[in-house]
């Protein structure tokens, strides 16, 4: 299992893909990947059944998490529990985000 992850490699690894959400690590404590949303894209995730942390590491868009709007930007980190309606939305610019689920994604819809 690899231990340690380089940032900017990550996110040079996954620039173009034809998936939003590229997942790099999961145990089944946790799943880690990275989101990227562009501007004005609209994101249409749905609830999890685990718990979430996301670190907006670059970009700004407003976003929900229950009946709570806020900005996030650039440092921003967002805790969302499992099964909270939460969006990204009025993307103003690219959104690159680290996203950490526990435990790992889809552990527990099963």
């Amino acid at each position: 299992m690899k231990n340690i992850f380089n940032l900017q490699e990550l996110i040079n690894k996954f620039k173009g893909s034809e998936h939003s959400y590229n997942e790099f690590f999961n145990t089944s404590s946790m799943s880690v990947g990275i989101y990227e949303l562009k501007a004005g894209e609209i994101d249409t995730q749905q609830p999890h059944t685990e718990d979430e942390l996301y670190f907006i590491i670059s970009g700004e868009s407003q976003m929900f998490v229950g009946e709570n709007h806020f900005t996030v930007k650039d440092g921003s980190f967002v805790f969302v529990e499992k099964n909270v309606k939460h969006q990204f939305y009025d993307i103003k610019k690219d959104l690159t985000i680290i996203v950490i689920f526990s435990p790992a994604e889809y552990t527990l819809a099963k």
